[in-house]
C-alpha cells in the first residue's frame, strides 16, 4: 500500500504499521521526483509493507524520525524503530535497500 503524507503524521503510520518504507522527498528536488515513480511500483510489488512518501520540507516532525540530510532519503521503520535509511538516485539500490530491509 503507498501513501502520500498530508499532514505530519509519520509518527503515527510507524507506529501502527508492522513494516514501513518511506521516501523523504521535496518538491524542487530532481532526483526525487525521478525516484517517486520508482518507489511507486516497488509499493505494488511489496503488498507486505507500508510504503510512504513524505514531503521533508512541509512536515518536519516526520523528518525528525529519520536523520534525512540529503534528499531523496530513504529509510525503513519495523515495529516502531528506524532499522536503516539510505540517500540515493539509483533503482538498482534502492530495491536492495528495499529488499534486504524486508527480511532482516
Amino acid at each position: 500500500m503507498l501513501k502520500e503524507l498530508d499532514q505530519d503524521n509519520l509518527s503515527e503510520l510507524v507506529g501502527q504499521n508492522e513494516l514501513v518504507h518511506v521516501q523523504f522527498s521535496a518538491g524542487w528536488c530532481g532526483n526525487c521526483r525521478i525516484m517517486k515513480p520508482k518507489f511507486k511500483k516497488f509499493a505494488s510489488e511489496k503488498e507486505s509493507a507500508l510504503f510512504a512518501l513524505v514531503d521533508a520540507e512541509k512536515f518536519p516532525e516526520s523528518r525528525k524520525l529519520a536523520k534525512v540530510d540529503n534528499l531523496p532519503t530513504f529509510a525503513t521503520f519495523k515495529n516502531g524503530e528506524l532499522v536503516d535509511q539510505i540517500q540515493t538516485n539509483k533503482v538498482d539500490v534502492l530495491k536492495s535497500f528495499l529488499d534486504e530491509t524486508s527480511n532482516n
